[in-house]
């Protein structure tokens, strides 16, 4: 089967497809030479991965999946939330984002968070939302090389590292991505 992930974030698609069954022929938005942005203007993350999903498929008509996801802090009343990725203003900036929550949290105690992915399936017409979310805590400065926007100020709960010093291989087993993708796969399979 072949399904466009609706994405142009380059280290997203590679999370993805990684966790691919080899039954699926995953497309990117570059593949297909998709090259606008979406523009995400709901106020939810579900909204938003519904918008970017149904937009691809209205324009392509193949069946498609979208996702967006947010860091959700408990002392920041829930912030950045469906604003994660534009947090600290336009253009997008994982670093002044980064930086922007760190400063927000300087001298607070709770730093309880979790990370939820929402992934917006549309399978010949009919739409499927899959959630993935991970608890964890955010630390008071940057640890590791891998992942990409909040990832090296978050350790999940029941793990000693960030997000960005896991590899992609150990990150795929527990994030929030790959849960939701996780539910997506198996209604995949039940479609089949």
């Amino acid at each position: 089967m072949k399904l466009i992930f609706a994405s142009q974030n380059k280290n997203k698609v590679l999370e993805v497809k990684s966790l691919m069954p080899p039954s699926i022929e995953l497309l990117s938005l570059s593949d297909i030479h998709f090259n606008e942005d979406i523009e995400e203007t709901e106020s939810t993350i579900e909204g938003n991965a519904l918008l970017k999903a149904r937009t691809i498929y209205t324009k392509t008509q193949m069946n498609c999946f979208a996702d967006d996801s947010g860091l959700l802090i408990d002392a920041l009343d829930g912030s950045p939330g469906v604003y994660s990725a534009r947090y600290a203003g336009e253009p997008k900036n994982d670093e002044a984002n980064l930086q922007k929550v760190l400063h927000q949290l300087s001298g607070i105690e709770n730093r309880k968070a979790h990370f939820k992915t929402v992934m917006a399936l549309i399978i010949n017409g009919k739409e499927f939302l899959c959630e993935g979310i991970i608890n964890g805590t955010i630390i008071s400065a940057k640890k590791g090389a891998n992942g990409f926007g909040y990832d090296p100020i978050f350790v999940p709960n029941g793990c000693s590292k960030t997000f960005a010093e896991l590899d992609l291989k150990e990150k795929s087993t527990i994030s929030h991505r790959a849960l939701a993708l996780q539910k997506m796969i198996s209604i995949l399979n039940n479609l089949e």
